[in-house]
């Protein structure tokens, strides 16, 4: 294999061990600090210093810049954050990133095979999640500095290549050039770590004169910054089909590289040398990798102490790139809040699940409202009534299926701790007895609609139409061609059912405002409730039948009648299993800590 092969794929594997160990040493400590993480991001709702903070702290333990950036587009997508707290956390994030090329600058050669033997070790022989997710977390840091080692190694024959000389020169004396060059690199590598890792190895290979950096610090800042503005591919890409305010998100980043790049551009000179009066002293070969690492983290907090502000600015800028579209619409059962890209991250993941379950407990709630103010004095509206239930339970059902998914996507990417698969278990137990509601409510205004079709009096020229006989017995009337005739259930029967559905709402009401404000009730007083229901639902039958014996109704429909108070049994029964996993401690109180996530999205987007 000829030497230039080798450099190639030697660069090449080496840079595939660093991005495997910096994905292995982030997803480990995502594990490991992500309780911590949730906590450190609520503090967003202070003011956007503290965002930037939090967004900063967070992508320093996290080790990943976008991942950070991914979840604040998610949160802002669902409507879990406003636009300004996910720009505070942006800027946040571009300071924490830098964290990484600050650890690349300490030379940890001479150590790395122990780090990787100590994380291995760990890792294989941890017992526990936690134990596990440290060992991984020292594996991939001990690995990225492997793939730091190879790039170094194999850079080394390529530094003294006279075409290598002449188009790092090149690079080094024309800032522009240098410019694409760092953001074509990220763009391909899509990590801006990596590259900025990659043009450190570079910086510390000796040039022609064999004393001096190939590229010096001058010539490395324009690749620098030529980085950080590639980098926003990343964002601009977890918000493709995402909404408005996401979309402003990932905007509110490209501005902060490209403001910053387009700044710096001019000063790079003055800004070398102020990072090199400010950095540690030493042979240029050595120290270079710190400096580049300085030049990376003043970049970014220059920007952010620049932009933070103007964070009103950077809003209105990004709602006027953005602009609001009218008329935008998307159907009620497609989820508001659900990301894909959060699976891998529990705590988020179970928080918009939770939202998503909300919205099909109200749905419900709908139903059961509608049922329990149902009238037959008038047809139409009660018509009216029993379409929007069976509509609405065919939306939640839909709904219901796309958060059920979802959760299994939670299970499946096996990032869950053992007390996040509990909450999860319960969370898929809640949506089951919500969807089974669903269904119930919906087959109670199908037997409802199906059996009593109201069919209105008619007159013809004063004269009821021919062949067609209306009459009355007490409080049912049968309309129709003799004896074929169509029936609707009586004004007494349907003052049972809205009493019954009536204590059936109530229940599912104080069932859910526990579950989901963690709100105290008495199991006892609800269980009464239930029972309350089973003695209507007795009484019902009996009524029923006493009213079929005296002729007041048909006895055609003692067996959907019959159905249809099976079916208000099924309900109550299931808003008691509700109440029960209340009491289990399964309350969405754990995962909608913040003030925000109780209320509803202003207005659902598709674009």
């Amino acid at each position: 294999m000829s030497e230039p092969v080798q450099i190639l794929f030697g660069l090449l594997g080496g840079l595939a061990i660093f991005l495997y160990g910096m994905t292995m040493m982030s997803d480990n400590l995502q594990r490991a600090a992500g309780e911590k993480m949730k906590k450190i991001l609520g503090m967003l709702t202070i003011n956007p210093v503290m965002g930037v903070l939090s967004g900063a702290l967070v992508t320093a333990v996290l080790q990943s810049s976008s991942a950070t950036t991914v979840m604040a587009i998610g949160f802002v997508s669902a409507g879990l954050m406003t636009l300004p707290q996910a720009i505070s956390v942006i800027f946040g994030a571009n300071i924490g990133t830098t964290m990484t090329a600050q650890l690349i600058a300490f030379q940890l050669s001479d150590y790395v095979w122990i780090i990787i033997a100590a994380g291995f070790l760990v890792y294989f022989a941890g017992k526990t999640r936690q134990v596990k997710a440290v060992g991984g977390t020292i594996l991939g840091f001990g690995l990225l500095f492997l793939g730091i080692e190879t790039m170094g190694t194999v850079m080394k024959p390529l530094a003294q290549s006279p075409v290598f000389a002449a188009m790092i020169q090149r690079v080094a004396h024309i800032p522009v050039l240098g410019l694409l060059v760092g953001c074509a690199m990220t763009l391909v590598a899509q990590s801006s770590s990596a590259t900025i890792a990659v043009l450190q190895n570079v910086a510390q290979q000796a040039g022609p004169d064999g004393v001096h950096s190939v590229i010096g610090l001058a010539g490395a800042i324009p690749v620098l910054l030529g980085d950080n503005i590639g980098t926003t591919i990343t964002a601009v890409l977890a918000s493709l089909n995402q909404t408005k305010d996401a979309k402003r998100t990932a905007a509110a980043h490209c501005i902060f590289n490209l403001t910053g790049s387009l700044i710096f551009i001019w000063f790079v000179k003055p800004y070398a040398a102020l990072i090199t009066a400010i950095s540690p002293k030493g042979n240029e070969l050595e120290v270079i990798s710190r400096q580049i690492a300085n030049a990376h983290t003043g970049f970014n907090i220059t920007m952010t102490l620049i932009w933070t502000p103007l964070l009103w600015l950077m809003v209105k800028i990004v709602c006027r790139l953005i602009p609001d579209r009218r008329d935008e619409t998307q159907p009620e059962e497609q989820p508001l809040y659900l990301d894909d890209r959060l699976v891998g991250q529990p705590l988020s993941a179970l928080h918009l699940a939770a939202k998503e379950i909300l919205r099909c407990s109200e749905m419900v709630k709908v139903m059961l409202n509608g049922i329990n103010t149902l009238s037959g004095k008038d047809p139409d509206a009660q018509a009216a009534e029993l379409s929007l239930v069976r509509s609405k339970s065919e939306t939640e059902r839909k709904l219901s299926a796309k958060i059920s998914d979802y959760l299994e996507k939670i299970f499946s990417s096996g990032s869950l701790s053992e007390e996040q698969a509990k909450q999860a278990t319960g969370i898929m137990f809640i949506l089951g007895d919500i969807d089974r509601i669903s269904a119930l409510c919906g087959e109670v205004a199908g037997n409802i609609g199906s059996v009593g079709v109201l069919v209105r009096r008619k007159e013809e020229n004063g004269r009821k139409k021919r062949g067609t006989i209306v009459r009355s017995s007490g409080n049912v009337e049968y309309a129709g061609d003799g004896a074929s005739g169509q029936l609707y259930y009586s004004k007494d029967a349907m003052k049972d059912l809205r009493k019954a559905a009536g204590k059936i709402l109530a229940m599912y009401t104080d069932a859910m405002q526990a579950i989901t404000e963690g709100a105290d009730f008495d199991m006892a007083e609800l269980e009464a409730e239930k029972d309350v229901v089973d003695s209507l639902d007795e009484k019902m039958r009996q009524a029923h039948m006493e009213r079929v014996s005296k002729g007041k109704c048909s006895p055609r429909l003692t067996g959907p009648f019959n159905a249809l108070l099976h079916s208000l049994d099924r309900i109550g029964n299931s808003c008691v299993n509700l109440a029960d996993m209340a009491l289990q401690q399964m309350k969405f109180s754990v995962f909608l800590e913040d003030n925000q996530l109780t209320e509803r999205p202003r207005a659902a987007e598709k674009e």
